[in-house]
């Protein structure tokens, strides 16, 4: 668990995951708010994706 929590792509999705939450709340809802989500959600699965990666490859 650790090796998620001190990645900086995992911190960086994160970040950007509270970010695309506040553009939700507060900003208009059009096909730019679905790209963003959109955005958000590759750049999360990328991020696991290359720990998951390193932490197999040290092994």
């Amino acid at each position: 668990m650790r090796k998620f929590l001190f990645n900086g792509a995992v911190i960086s999705a994160l970040f950007s995951g509270i970010a695309a939450v506040r553009a939700t709340r507060s900003g208009p809802r059009d096909w730019r708010l679905a790209l963003l989500w959109v955005s958000w959600a590759a750049s999360t699965a990328i991020a696991i994706g290359n720990v998951r990666d390193n932490a197999e490859h040290a092994d």
